[in-house]
This record gives structure tokens, sequence and C-alpha cells, in this order.
């Protein structure tokens, strides 16, 4: 099945998401963090993830409710117990949601061999306007930093982008440490 462009809404599924895809296997269980209207869910769910996608906006969460292999479930990742404890997946993808104390948690219920593929906005966005809260901006290197001894970075990026809405971003592609990388080269 050939994976979306967009998604609902017209939403395009992240340049950085759709880069990094293919280090997450078909099959694999995916947590999507703060789902919001599925986008990258759907697009996960197409290329054969089986998805957990999660957000605390019911009605968001509704418009791809019984999707085939999407579970999707309204939570509220902020609480103080984190609601996903004990729970392990192949996959974790988070685009534009920061909540720090989360961050530890995320990692926890990454799989050895899991892939952590991660965008979110980071200091100097407050210029362009939402999110400039400091609370929900990264600092310089924060996501390489978090994951630092935990699994090994494949690719990180931060600085601005341009287009319609200039932001600046962090974003993160990364592997558990179990997982043998690079992969081996295929044969000529």
């Amino acid at each position: 099945m050939k994976p979306l462009a967009h998604g609902p809404g017209g939403l395009a599924v992240s340049s950085w998401i759709e880069r990094f895809a293919h280090l997450v296997p078909a099959g694999a269980r995916l947590l999507d963090v703060a789902a919001g209207h599925g986008r990258h869910a759907l697009f996960f769910a197409a290329r054969g993830a089986r998805v957990v996608a999660v957000d605390r906006d019911r009605a968001a969460l509704a418009t791809f409710q019984g999707t085939s292999r999407i579970e999707t479930r309204v939570l509220d990742l902020e609480a103080l117990q984190w609601p996903l404890a004990g729970e392990t997946f192949d996959a974790i993808v988070v685009v534009h949601y920061l909540h720090r104390r989360t961050l530890q948690a995320l990692l926890d219920a990454l799989a050895p061999t899991g892939t952590l593929l991660y965008e979110t906005f980071a200091a100097g966005n407050e210029r362009f306007g939402r999110p400039s809260n400091p609370d929900f901006l990264l600092h310089p290197g924060e996501l390489a930093d978090t994951v630092r001894g935990r699994l090994t970075v494949v690719a990180f990026e931060q600085g601005q982008i341009g287009g319609e809405r200039p932001a600046v971003l962090q974003r993160l592609a990364a592997v558990g440490l179990a997982r043998a990388w690079p992969p081996p080269l295929s044969p000529a």
C-alpha cells in the first residue's frame, strides 16, 4: 500500500518523519504521541505498522478511530503517573509536542532495537509565534543530549525552516543501542 502524502484535513506528513520512515519495519508496534487527527498514525498504518495513537483530544482521535491497524487511546500524557507504564513499542513518533517530564518515560517505552523519530519546536521559535513559552521549546542540542548513551543518533538537525509558516525546530532520528547500526551495506 502506498503511504499517504497528506493526512486528514490536507495536513502533510512531516518530511522528517517520511524521510526516516524506513527505520520502522512493517509490522512494528508504533506509538504516535499527541496524534491529533492522525496524519502520522495513518501514514505508518498504511506502511504496515500496528499503531497506538494517543492524544487527550477525543474529537481529533475520533476522526480516524476504527481504521485498520490503528488503536486510539484518549490519554493525558502529562498526568503525574505515566499512563503507558509497562508497555513497549518498536517505534515512537512525536511531532510538535514537548513535555519534558515524558521524555524519559518515552525512552523507557522504546524496545532495545526500537526507533525514535522526533520533531518539535526549539528556542528561537518565539519570534515566529506559537509556541513561544520556553517550557515548550527545546534548548540547543536538547534532543540529542537526552538520548545520549541510550540510543544511536542516525540523524539530528536543528535550526530555522522557511515556507508558509517559518519555525525553529529540532529533529531527531535514533535507534536503540541493541540494533546493529549502521546496517550492513547491500552487495553491489
